[in-house]
């Protein structure tokens, strides 16, 4: 038996990988440090070709910088979930439409044009229809810390590290976070990933999983980072601060009360905060940090939102009320959930979405009729929605479909360079820019059929989309 690890300082990799021979069978067990794994059994039709395969196997890990090590010296990574606290509203009941449970207290929302996407501590993310019926189950390693889009992009920040892309049809790891990193909040844009962290930190890492920058403000528990194509936005317990995103360059920083949760819109940026016993949502100007608004609420703000260009303001409190604001800071009305602390929320379209203390996905309709016909004690009567049993679950995968036709795909390869892997575009017509593509699925050498590529906002690289297989 060959138990070999790879742990990396700041890149992020925090990984296993055994190998064991038994006559005529290689026994391969490889994931997470900490964690069990995935096992994989291949028979051989000699000892001597089984101990061959093993021999080239590990070759290639050492060649990725795999190096022998001792099962159990090294720790599984920290993990810490926001404290949940919440109690019953004593407000009016909001207009729930429908609300589905999702079985675990959730954090993670997306919400676009076509669907809604909730994650949970349990490592299930549902895609649900906007008129509630449950469409789709991914099921990921650990808990879903949130859920965000970058572009065309849909991706999930798990508890084992990972952020996992769910666009297409398997997800596929598309960065790994360091294994000192106890994470707390993820964004991205254009390809660069924010994360902020227990420690108060917020780290920059590029569209090839490579370490930026890290920054620290002098507070802790950072549950705040949003990132713009020219700033990262990072609130903690003493108040928001902003950084230039290609260098961590320290722009201006914001004293405010313990940040919970972060919004942004084009030309500022929202914090909810908790004090004592209340708690507020903060609008910050992204060029200064000057505070243009405060939005008092009656609890701890968890989370918050806004309507299109900041016209209204959402947020929800520890005693699962949620609340509207007008621009300025006027308080337009205050309902209850029905269904526990909003733990993060977005609005579309009329609608307030939100993701709950008890694991719910609910979905109020926040429209000026329905919204009165709640404050004068009139509500529909939400639709429990259900997954239905026969809904496939689909778990990330390493594995690929091969073809042999290109058709209208774009085929890209896989090269080494240096100590790296890189992935460029092979068909013509493209620049000789690297492409962000999945690291566990790369193989020197190895073509791959991609439906497309994009440029970067930024240039200078490629981001890959839709499904992957492998080009014989």
């Amino acid at each position: 038996m060959t138990y070999l690890e790879l742990s990396e300082d700041g890149g992020g990799s925090h990984k296993f990988y055994e190998v064991t021979v038994a006559g005529t069978q290689v026994t391969i067990t490889y994931g997470r440090i900490g964690e069990s794994g995935q096992t994989k059994v291949t028979p051989f039709p000699t000892a001597a070709k089984a101990q061959a395969a093993a021999a080239k196997k590990i070759a290639e890990k050492t060649r990725k910088g795999y190096a022998p090590a001792v099962r159990g010296m090294r720790a599984r990574r920290a993990v810490t979930h926001r404290a949940i606290s919440s109690t019953r509203s004593t407000a009016q009941q909001a207009p729930v439409l429908w609300r589905f449970h999702s079985g675990a207290a959730a954090f993670g929302i997306f919400v676009d044009e076509e669907r809604c996407w909730v994650g949970n501590q349990n490592g299930d993310v549902y895609t649900v229809a906007h008129s509630g019926t449950v469409t789709g189950r991914f099921k990921l390693p650990d808990g879903v810390k949130c859920i965000v889009a970058d572009d065309f992009w849909i991706y999930a920040g798990c508890d084992d590290g990972r952020v996992y892309d769910l666009s297409g049809k398997v997800p596929r790891a598309a960065y790994e976070i360091a294994a000192d990193v106890d994470i707390y909040w993820l964004d991205i844009h254009d390809g660069v990933l924010g994360v902020s962290d227990r420690a108060g930190r917020v780290t920059a890492i590029d569209y090839e999983d490579e370490f930026q920058w890290a920054r620290s403000a002098g507070g802790d528990s950072a549950w705040m980072v949003r990132c713009d194509e020219d700033a990262v936005f990072h609130g903690h317990s003493r108040g928001v601060a902003r950084y230039d995103v290609s260098d961590g360059a320290p722009v201006w920083t914001t004293p405010t009360d313990q940040v919970l949760f972060g919004w942004q819109e084009e030309h500022s940026v929202y914090a909810g905060t908790a004090r004592g016993s209340g708690g507020s949502v903060y609008r910050l100007a992204k060029g200064d940090g000057r505070i243009e608004a405060v939005y008092q609420c009656d609890g701890a703000v968890y989370s918050c939102a806004t309507s299109p260009g900041g016209r209204h303001v959402f947020a929800g409190d520890n005693h699962s009320s949620v609340y509207c604001f007008d621009a300025s800071g006027e308080r337009l009305w205050k309902l209850g959930t029905g269904n526990g602390s909003a733990f993060s929320m977005q609005y579309l379209d009329e609608r307030l979405y939100i993701v709950t203390t008890d694991g719910s996905l609910a979905c109020i309709d926040a429209s000026e009729a329905a919204i009165a016909a709640a404050r004068a004690g009139s509500v529909p009567q939400p639709l429990d929605v259900k997954a239905a049993a026969s809904l496939e679950t689909v778990e990330p995968s390493a594995v690929l479909e091969t073809v042999t036709d290109v058709g209208d795909g774009v085929v890209v390869e896989c090269v080494r360079e240096g100590e790296r892997l890189r992935v460029r575009v092979v068909s013509s017509g493209y620049e000789s820019w690297n492409v962000q593509f999945p690291k566990d699925i790369r193989e020197p050498g190895a073509r791959y059929l991609v439906e497309g590529v994009r440029s970067a906002g930024r240039g200078g690289f490629y981001r890959a989309y839709g499904e992957i297989r492998r080009l014989l």
